[in-house]
């Protein structure tokens, strides 16, 4: 499930498919990265302070991938504004949550802009990616006669096997998530 966290307990502590079509399970698993580690990457038109950076850095590590971090710039990373959302299943799906929660949370005139994205060690732009928490339920995914489904605004996420598991991947992603009204299929067997 998508996290969207204010930044102190942060700090503290389309209705279109996706893809023309699904692939198939070992090309998706080919194509997925480890849903354990992520790496952050601080973004220079947030202007941050080193301290505050490096301390981004050390919290987005622990957050699941794809994920995105917005601040309102007058207000700085340790204000209200500040949101990071994580385990969707891209950086800009993450970005676009974050930024709309961040705006409706400031204070000042500015708009809120993306301080940083979390993306899985090692990455480079894949074809084709999925949250942490739905790569790593694929690891149940029943290659002979399963079905996947995501929703990229939210990180739902749903999987099917035997007859009817489209039908069951689309509905186990919708209830996923409330606001999951874009799930689609991504992978079929």
């Amino acid at each position: 499930m998508p996290r969207i966290l204010p930044a102190l307990v942060l700090l503290l502590a389309s209705t279109a498919p996706i893809w023309a079509e699904p692939i198939a399970g070992k090309d998706a698993k080919k194509a997925l990265f480890a849903p354990v580690v992520a790496e952050v990457d601080i973004l220079p038109e947030a202007e941050l302070p080193a301290d505050m950076a490096t301390a981004l850095v050390m919290v987005g590590e622990a957050q699941p991938y794809y994920g995105a971090v917005a601040i309102a710039p007058e207000e700085g990373l340790m204000s209200e504004a500040t949101v990071a959302a994580a385990n969707f299943h891209d950086t800009s799906a993450a970005g676009s949550a974050a930024l709309a929660e961040c705006n409706g949370k400031k204070k000042t005139a500015t708009d809120c802009v993306i301080a940083a994205y979390i993306r899985p060690k090692g990455w480079a732009e894949p074809a084709f990616a999925l949250s942490s928490d739905a790569t790593a339920a694929f690891a149940r995914y029943d290659r002979k006669s399963g079905a996947f489904a995501i929703s990229k605004a939210t990180g739902a996420f749903g999987m099917g096997q035997g007859e009817g598991a489209v039908d069951a991947a689309l509905a186990a992603c919708q209830a996923m998530n409330d606001k999951a009204t874009d799930c689609a299929l991504v992978i079929q067997n």
